[in-house]
């Protein structure tokens, strides 16, 4: 049996997070260059923290030749802790959604830094978010997928799937989202453009908010709250 409630699942990284803004910083304290966000966001995954052909060299004699992985990813930690911004808007649809007691919202997420959760909490609480708004805050490893993580969430809150949603800025959020049941909201302003999204992967342009107003606009039209 089902509960009345519904459901949304965000990603933290390049959905709600700003996170290339992120990485080009920490990159640059290190001597590297992640380039512009329109090359990044083409790049195929095992790519994009190694840069194009014009950024690749100098990143990987960076961190060959000096073994900074985890010196990078304590910088990121760093900046994400202290620095690191969520999209313009998006604090103000988590509180507008939290608000509601028949709709459960929280994180699902793969981000890189270290003490993942501990780090996403503080960035949060930088911008308003306390941690009792969220009704949850999941990290994974980068190697897992989300499938399972968004089914469990959901099955443990008694939500039915046609009242579940999932918003993502990858194509594997998209999969994730529609191989469980769930309302796929996508965004192309993160680590995917528009073109790779629609084109390569085939999802609906109909799904693919642009920008953080959009995606904000979509999601609450689609849970019936009014945008004000």
């Amino acid at each position: 049996m089902y509960t009345n409630d519904r459901l949304l699942i965000l990603d933290a990284d390049g959905t709600t997070i700003d996170a290339f803004k992120a990485i080009e910083k920490t990159f640059a304290h290190h001597g590297m260059d992640i380039g512009p966000l329109a090359r990044f966001q083409k790049r195929r995954n095992i790519f994009k923290y190694l840069g194009g052909l014009k950024e690749m060299p100098q990143n990987l004699r960076q961190q060959l030749g000096r073994g900074t992985r985890a010196k990078v990813v304590e910088t990121l930690t760093e900046v994400y802790r202290e620095e690191a911004s969520m999209f313009e808007g998006m604090e103000r649809l988590i509180r507008r959604i939290a608000a509601e007691p028949d709709i459960k919202v929280g994180i699902v997420t793969r981000n890189i830094t270290n003490n993942p959760v501990e780090t996403l909490t503080r960035l949060f609480d930088r911008h308003g978010i306390e941690p009792d708004l969220l009704d949850f805050l999941v990290h994974l490893p980068l190697s897992e997928d989300k499938l399972p993580y968004f089914r469990r969430t959901r099955e443990e809150l008694e939500v039915n799937p046609a009242r579940a949603f999932a918003c993502g800025d990858e194509a594997k959020d998209f999969r994730a989202a529609v191989n469980t049941g769930m309302h796929p909201f996508m965004v192309s302003y993160g680590f995917e453009d528009f073109d790779r999204l629609h084109l390569k992967h085939e999802i609906p342009a109909e799904v693919i908010s642009r920008t953080p107003d959009e995606l904000s606009w979509r999601v609450l039209h689609a849970l019936g709250l009014d945008a004000d």
